[in-house]
């Protein structure tokens, strides 16, 4: 299987999940959760609706806020974690509604965003 920072890959929200098992994918999301394990994370879209992270290795830092996590989406619609990135709010907090609006964009016109042809530009 290839890796999957190395293909090209969907940005998702929750509802997206079903649509794209097995398929690499990024999705953003504020941390509402951590599993007392730390190989879970529960993660909210910009419509508030939840989406759960399976990390590889349990967590060695705090995390909190907005993730952007690249990963494959199991059969049981959640995202196993290849990597992630937290975005810093200090200055200005990320807006997770027009994300979701941007996503929905993209979604519905697939024409300009045109994502896994295979073209490196």
């Amino acid at each position: 299987m290839e890796d999957v920072h190395e293909v090209p890959r969907k940005r998702i929200a929750t509802a997206h999940l079903a649509q794209h098992i097995g398929k690499p994918v990024c999705f953003v999301g504020r941390v509402e959760k951590i599993h007392p394990t730390g190989k879970f994370l529960v993660l909210s879209d910009g419509e508030g609706k939840h989406t759960t992270v399976e990390l590889s290795e349990p967590l060695d830092e705090e995390i909190s806020g907005v993730l952007e996590v690249v990963g494959r989406v199991t059969n049981q619609a959640t995202i196993m974690c290849m990597s992630y990135v937290q975005f810093r709010e200090d200055k200005s907090p990320f807006d997770l509604e027009l994300y979701n609006e941007a996503l929905k964009i993209i979604h519905e016109f697939p024409e300009y965003f045109p994502f896994g042809t295979g073209r490196n530009n």
